[in-house]
């Protein structure tokens, strides 16, 4: 009966308590209604509002919000608010105390911002402003020019790039204690013809120079060009075949170990060219086999006298063959081993000096085909190459071949172009069966701007003779501008520095400016 006595006590003293407590809310209420409104004031407000808005990082999702109590005045956090959805009423979910306490610690200075509103806002309605604007540009720049690339002719189903340019330059050239120096005008005519088939492909490329000296040297007209075609036929997905054809006119140099020394005009060289090749992958394995023929013909030569010597005993047509076996390893990498052989025909059995000069040739070689896309491509090999001459009287020439070209592309508006190649070339010299000569080149091009790119050339051509002349070397360095003034014309200006030691001592300097009209 005792216990029932004290907790009927304490029920009643629990009765009248909160009875005060209801009479002073409802005295409260009208007073505290103002502070109210602030703490539920919106967190995404509308542009009308007096209310900063909250940085993106410290809201979610519509509705709820990760910002805490005092933020918006700089002050700690105190718990997380929940916007409720009566009007002037908020719950501090954190710590469960009264929100009209809470109300009384709210800084004086937001009070003026509580007096712009006579109406709790509606949180249901839509923000002038989306909670999310999306990326925004830093700063406006403009588009950059597209790469300058002629649209080219269409004939047909061909599409024809055509150029020609027109190039003024000086040279000046140093031989055994002599100086000689011409300026002359260079003429160039390219042109590129494209199929543009759904099914095989014809390429035809060519290429015409005309050199003209208006001070120094003679003043005839010194022409070079080439022209080359490659049919690919698309036999099958997995069988290509192609058929080659082409022939080019140059003009031997003075420095060239055939030439012959104090001519007014060195002999000019016709060479034909054609082949066929047909290539099969089964599975892994790529097989391929070639046939290709030449022909060398030769011009006279004009003293300094005027009188000529004929070079016809040099004429002559080889026919070579290969058989190439790859494996890939993967689809960038094509190891490869590769046999050939051939024979060469000279017109006239015997030279001029009585040397028979007809051979028989025979090479093998292994290196590997590497395609890593527009990074870098390309081929790499090497291996031995024996020429057997039928006269007994000249030596064998053979030697160690290598050969190959890459492109490299360190970086986006960056092309290295290397290329390497191994021959054996015959002489004219009495007793001298010929000589290996290797031949390295570099190439840089580098896009300063979207209309301007910069070039840097190198190279050099050794050349290993048999016994009775001593080696040569040539190397060459070269540096050049092309500015794209529009698609349509090229401003181009180079330099370059070419010198030769060993038997031949021999260094030249060419200068030259020119411009390029393209189609």
């Amino acid at each position: 009966m005792t216990t029932i006595k004290t907790t009927g006590a304490a029920r009643c003293r629990r009765l009248r308590a909160s009875a005060l407590l209801l009479a002073c809310s409802a005295l409260a209420t009208v007073g505290t209604a103002p502070w109210t409104i602030v703490a539920a004031q919106s967190l995404f407000p509308t542009s009308s509002s007096a209310l900063p808005g909250l940085s993106q990082s410290q809201f979610g999702t519509a509705g709820t919000a990760t910002a805490t109590t005092g933020a918006q005045y700089g002050g700690s956090s105190a718990g997380t608010l929940r916007p409720s959805l009566s009007s002037g009423t908020a719950t501090d979910t954190a710590t469960g105390t009264d929100p009209n306490a809470a109300a009384a610690d709210t800084p004086a200075f937001a009070a003026p911002l509580a007096a712009q509103q006579t109406e709790p806002e509606d949180l249901n309605q839509t923000a002038d402003d989306a909670l999310d604007p999306g990326q925004q540009p830093v700063e406006e720049q403009p588009l950059p020019r597209q790469p300058v690339d002629p649209t080219g002719i269409r004939v047909g189903s061909f599409m024809l790039r055509p150029s020609i340019s027109q190039n003024i330059n000086t040279e000046i050239t140093r031989s055994s204690g002599e100086k000689q120096n011409r300026d002359y005008l260079t003429t160039g005519i390219r042109g590129n013809l494209q199929s543009d088939w759904s099914r095989h492909s014809l390429t035809v490329n060519g290429e015409m120079t005309l050199e003209k000296n208006y001070h120094g040297g003679a003043r005839d007209l010194s022409p070079e060009g080439r022209l080359n075609a490659d049919l690919r036929l698309d036999l099958s997905d997995q069988t290509t075949a192609h058929i080659t054809t082409g022939y080019s006119f140059t003009r031997e140099d003075n420095d060239d170990p055939n030439a012959i020394g104090g001519a007014a005009e060195q002999a000019g060289v016709h060479e034909y060219d054609a082949g066929a090749s047909i290539e099969r992958a089964v599975g892994k394995v790529h097989a391929l086999a070639a046939l290709d023929a030449s022909r060398f013909t030769y011009t006279d030569s004009t003293l300094t006298d005027g009188t000529t010597v004929s070079n016809a005993t040099r004429d002559r047509t080889g026919i070579d063959g290969r058989l190439r076996l790859g494996y890939e390893v993967s689809p960038a990498l094509i190891p490869y081993v590769e046999v050939a052989t051939g024979h060469t025909f000279y017109d006239s059995k015997r030279d001029f000096y009585g040397y028979e000069r007809s051979s028989q040739n025979y090479a093998a070689r292994t290196g590997i085909q590497f395609d890593f896309g527009e990074k870098l491509r390309g081929e790499l090999g090497t291996g031995y190459q024996l020429t057997d001459y039928e006269d007994s009287r000249l030596d064998n020439v053979g030697g160690l071949t290598f050969n190959g070209q890459l492109t490299w592309s360190p970086q986006r508006g960056t092309t290295i172009d290397t290329g390497l190649r191994t021959t054996v070339q015959d002489a004219t010299v009495p007793g001298e069966s010929g000589w290996v000569e290797y031949q390295l080149t570099s190439a840089l091009a580098y896009e300063v701007r979207d209309n301007l790119i910069g070039r840097l050339t190198a190279g050099a051509t050794y050349r290993d003779f048999s016994r009775t002349v001593g080696d040569d070397v040539t190397w060459l360095a070269g540096t050049g501008l092309t500015w794209n003034i529009n698609r349509y014309l090229d401003l181009t200006g180079d330099l370059e520095y070419e010198w030769t030691t060993g038997s031949t001592q021999q260094n030249i300097l060419r200068a030259g400016v020119g411009l390029t009209l393209k189609r």
